[in-house]
């Protein structure tokens, strides 16, 4: 049975380069809606905003987590940043509490696993939704492009975190 002050359904939102995942989670396992959208194109923050609204609308959610880029060491561009404080005033418009997590509180949320890379971090959430199992990408080589799934796990871990760290924290 949920608290009181339990969130019945969270969202998370991921930038990637090539547009946004996402993943919906009504507890730590439970898992209700994910996916990757890529947006090509000009103006992709605008119409990931577009994509992310219907998202909002859809579901309702009580939280959107997203990334905390605002570290100094940050290695995000300036229009993923953008994006996520438009992520931020969408959710705020809506009434929708907003949380944001660095990379660094990712890894510390799945250091009990023993995973510290995304590739790790993926293979923990593979291991432990077999809904995810089947997406895991391929380990990723240097000379090549991050496979376009492993926003569906940047965004999984997101929610993870949320859980472990924040979801009673205010």
């Amino acid at each position: 049975m949920k608290g009181s002050n339990s969130p019945s359904l969270v969202m998370s939102v991921y930038a990637t380069t090539r547009g946004f995942a996402f993943a919906l989670f009504e507890s730590p396992l439970s898992p209700v809606d994910w996916g990757v959208k890529e947006i090509p194109g000009p103006k992709k923050n605008a119409r990931c905003l577009e994509s992310v609204t219907k998202l909002i609308e859809a579901y309702r959610p009580d939280v959107v987590v997203i990334e905390n880029c605002t570290a100094p060491d940050s290695r995000r561009s300036s229009r993923i940043r953008s994006l996520y404080r438009s992520i931020e005033a969408l959710a705020t418009r809506h009434a929708i509490e907003t949380r944001s997590y660095s990379r660094d509180e990712v890894r510390e949320a799945f250091g009990k696993f023993g995973a510290v890379t995304k590739e790790q971090i993926a293979e923990v959430i593979a291991k432990h939704l077999p809904e995810f199992e089947h997406r895991q990408p391929p380990v990723r080589r240097p000379w090549m492009s991050e496979d376009s799934r492993m926003g569906l796990f940047d965004a999984t871990a997101f929610i993870f975190t949320f859980f472990n760290l924040g979801a009673g924290a205010q």
